[in-house]
C-alpha cells in the first residue's frame, strides 16, 4: 500500500538511528512543519537542537518542504544544521530524487520522515526509499488539524 509506512512512530524523537544505519540507510530527508518545527513557527524547539546533534553526524541529512515561502524556507536554513529545500511539490517525488542524485547516496538508501501520508510518506514510497510517518511535533494543534490528521491516518490502519 503507497500510502503505508514502514515505521509509524508517536513523533522524531522515536525514531532508532541505530536500526536505520544498520538497515544502510545513509541519507535522512525530514518534512518541516509539524515534524520537525511547530508548524509556521520559525523556529526549532530547543530539545529539537539537542536532538539533531545525536544523529547529523552520521547521516547525509535534509529538510524537504513544501512551503513556497522563499522568506520563510531562508529563515530555516539559517537554523538548521543541515541544507533545507523548499517547493517541494510532494507527493511528487522529483525534488528528493534530485537531492538524492545530488549527494550520491540511492533511494533504497534513504529514508523519508514527515506527519503526511498523503503528501510525505507518498513521495517517499514513490521515490523507493524507507517512509517514518511520525505524529505532530506540536502538542497542542487546532482543532481542524487534528482532524484532518486523524482522516488522513484512517487511510492507513488496514
Amino acid at each position: 500500500m503507497l500510502l503505508k509506512p514502514d515505521y509509524n512512530l508517536k513523533n522524531v524523537y522515536e525514531i532508532d538511528f541505530v536500526k536505520l544505519k544498520e538497515q544502510g540507510v545513509k541519507c535522512l530527508m525530514f518534512d518541516l512543519d509539524s515534524t520537525i518545527m511547530v508548524s509556521k513557527s520559525s523556529t526549532f524547539l530547543p530539545e529539537t537542537v539537542e536532538w539533531f546533534n545525536t544523529f547529523i553526524k552520521d547521516f547525509e541529512v535534509a529538510i524537504i518542504s513544501n512551503n513556497k515561502s522563499e522568506e520563510y524556507i531562508e529563515n530555516a536554513s539559517k537554523l538548521a544544521p543541515c541544507r533545507v529545500i523548499g517547493r517541494a511539490d510532494k507527493p511528487n517525488p522529483k525534488v528528493m530524487r534530485s537531492y538524492l542524485e545530488s549527494v550520491g547516496i540511492e533511494p533504497q538508501n534513504s529514508v523519508m520522515i514527515g506527519d503526511r501520508p498523503l503528501t510525505d510518506i507518498l513521495a517517499g514510497k514513490l521515490l523507493g526509499c524507507k517512509t517514518i510517518l511520525v505524529g505532530s511535533i506540536n502538542p497542542s494543534e487546532n482543532l481542524p488539524t487534528k482532524f484532518v490528521r486523524a482522516l488522513e491516518r484512517s487511510t492507513i490502519r488496514k
